[in-house]
C-alpha cells in the first residue's frame, strides 16, 4: 500500500479534514485526521491493517502479542493483530497510568509489538510502551497507521507505519495568520495533555 493509497482511504471515508483543530498535546493544526471515520468501516480497516501487519512482520518477524492503548488503538491493534496470527490485549487509563486490566498478561519469551492509531508527539506510544516493560515479554517495537510526527517522535523503539504523514503543527502562540483567522475545534474524545 504506497502513501497515496493510506490518504485515499482516509480522504474516501471522510476522515481526512481541514479547519483549526486543537490537538490532545494542546498543540494547533490545519489538518486533522478522525480515524474513527476509518474504524467504522471494517472493510477499510482490514485493508489498511493488513498492510500494516505485512509492515510488522517484514520489520520484526513473527509476533506472540500486539499491546495497544485504548480507546483508540483497540481496533487497529485487534485487526493487525488477527492478520499477524497474535493476541490482542490493550491497557487502560487507571489513576492516569496505563495499565495491563482484565487479567491480560505478557507470558515470558512472548515477542510483543505495541500497535497504535495516529502518532503525534508519541506521548501515549511511550507510555503505553513503559506500562508494558515490566512483562515477562520482548517488546519488539512499535506500530502505527499514522505517523504524523513524519519519523521525529521518539518512543524508544523502532516505529513502523504505513505512512509519514508531515503535517504542521503550531503552538497556540505562534499561529500563522491564515490558522488564527479561523475558529479552533477540539475534535476527537482525548482531553488535551496536562
Amino acid at each position: 500500500m504506497t502513501d497515496d493509497d493510506v490518504l485515499a482511504e482516509f480522504r474516501d471515508a471522510g476522515a481526512l479534514l481541514d479547519g483549526h483543530f486543537i490537538l490532545s498535546s494542546g498543540r494547533r493544526s490545519a489538518v486533522y485526521l478522525q480515524k474513527m471515520f476509518i474504524f467504522q468501516d471494517p472493510v477499510r480497516t482490514e485493508r489498511l491493517c493488513k498492510a500494516l501487519a505485512a509492515k510488522i512482520e517484514a520489520a520484526f518477524g513473527t509476533v506472540d502479542y500486539v499491546v495497544s492503548p485504548a480507546v483508540g488503538g483497540i481496533v487497529p491493534g485487534y485487526e493487525t493483530a488477527r492478520h499477524l496470527k497474535a493476541k490482542a490485549i490493550f491497557v487502560e487509563r487507571e489513576d492516569g497510568q496505563f495499565k495491563l486490566r482484565r487479567s491480560f498478561s505478557i507470558p515470558k519469551g512472548a515477542r510483543v509489538v505495541m500497535v497504535e492509531d495516529i502518532v503525534t508527539t508519541g506521548l501515549s506510544s511511550r507510555e503505553c510502551l513503559a506500562s508494558i516493560a515490566n512483562e515477562p515479554g520482548t517488546i519488539l517495537g512499535a506500530a502505527c497507521l499514522v505517523d504524523r510526527s513524519a519519523g521525529r517522535a521518539d518512543l524508544g523503539v523502532k516505529l513502523v507505519s504505513l505512512i509519514e504523514f508531515d503535517v504542521p503543527d503550531y503552538a497556540p502562540d505562534a499561529l500563522p495568520p491564515e490558522l488564527a483567522a479561523i475558529p479552533a475545534v477540539k475534535p476527537g474524545s482525548r482531553g488535551l495533555s496536562a
